[in-house]
C-alpha cells in the first residue's frame, strides 16, 4: 500500500467516526468536537489532494486556513454553548429544540 492509499483510508476513517458520532450524539459540546473531527478529516483530505496533484504547497496552504477558520468557528460554538447551558440549564439538543420564545 502506498501512503496515499493509507491517508486515504484514514480520511474515510475520520469521516465515518464524525458521522456516526453526529448521529448518536445530543450534547453541543459533543457536537463541536465531532465537527473538529470531521473538519480534521477535510484538512487530511486536502493535503492529500495537494499531495496526489503534485503541489503539496498549494494543499498544506490550504489546510493552515481551514484550520483557522474552524478554530475561530470551534470557539463561537463553544461560546454559545456555554451561554445555553447558563440561560436553560442544559446542553442536550432535543430539550433545546422544544424550547420556545
Amino acid at each position: 500500500m502506498t501512503p496515499l492509499q493509507i491517508t486515504l483510508f484514514g480520511v474515510l476513517g475520520l469521516l465515518g467516526i464524525g458521522c456516526y458520532g453526529l448521529l448518536i450524539t445530543r450534547n453541543l459540546i459533543k457536537v463541536v468536537i465531532i465537527l473538529q473531527v470531521l473538519v480534521k478529516a477535510v484538512v487530511l483530505a486536502l493535503v492529500l489532494a495537494g499531495q496526489a496533484g503534485r503541489q503539496p504547497g498549494l494543499g498544506q496552504s490550504l489546510a493552515a486556513t481551514v484550520i483557522v477558520a474552524d478554530t475561530m468557528v470551534a470557539v463561537v460554538g463553544l461560546a454559545l454553548a456555554v451561554q445555553i447551558r447558563r440561560r436553560f440549564g442544559t446542553v442536550d439538543v432535543s430539550a433545546i429544540s422544544t424550547l420556545r420564545g
